[in-house]
């Protein structure tokens, strides 16, 4: 991780209030899409969105879903989900403080979706998360993130260095294949861009 977790606290929520303006490039758009079709939850379902930031993902699947646990490290984005949610009419979303490898969650978990926060983490550090995604018993994760294609391009928008520690598509696989998730589906948004869909080992 290139910065603190507090660090990166701090950062979003002194943005908290221009965010959703500010992430207008079509691959953004196009990763928010892909992860919602992918999630797909029923009407049973409890949905943990990891790295909710203003809850655009978890809003959107909120009707269909169960339940939704949005987590974030920022209390200001949680505070601009938290506005949406009450606007919306929405009561069966609960935003709250968790991190990738500590979430915060007691109950079942059915889908785990986070997108655009996981390349925050290291390689090892993603490792970690997702080894603790797995033990939450999901059976299905999917990730929307920053991640390599190919040779990863400094000068592209979706990688700053400073910032960012994007993984290979092939690290991001071999750790959800270590941890019971088979692969099912890999979109690629952007040669630096894209949605992994992990599900568990015979329950595709």
């Amino acid at each position: 991780m290139k910065k603190t977790i507090e660090e990166h606290a701090d950062r979003f929520s002194e943005i908290a209030g221009e965010y959703d303006d500010s992430q207008n490039s079509d691959e953004y758009r196009a990763c928010v899409s892909l992860v919602v079709e992918h999630a797909d939850p029923s009407a049973d379902d409890t949905v943990l969105d990891l790295g909710t930031g203003t809850g655009a993902i978890a809003l959107t699947l909120a009707p269909r879903a169960k339940r939704v646990v949005g987590r974030d490290i920022s209390e200001g984005m949680m505070g601009e989900a938290r506005a949406k949610a009450e606007e919306d009419g929405l009561n069966n979303v609960e935003f709250g403080n968790g991190r990738f490898r500590e979430p915060n969650v007691e109950d079942e978990v059915d889908i785990v979706v986070s997108n655009f926060a996981m390349h925050h983490l290291s390689d090892e550090e993603k490792r970690e998360a997702i080894k603790v995604v797995a033990g939450l018993g999901p059976r299905k994760f999917v990730l929307g993130d920053v991640m390599f294609f190919g040779t990863p391009d400094p000068d592209e928008p979706f990688y700053s260095p400073e910032v960012d520690d994007p993984s290979t598509v092939g690290h991001l696989a071999d750790v959800l294949t270590d941890n019971g998730f088979s692969l099912t589906a890999v979109k690629r948004v952007h040669e630096q861009v894209g949605v992994l869909v992990a599900e568990r080992s015979g329950e595709q």
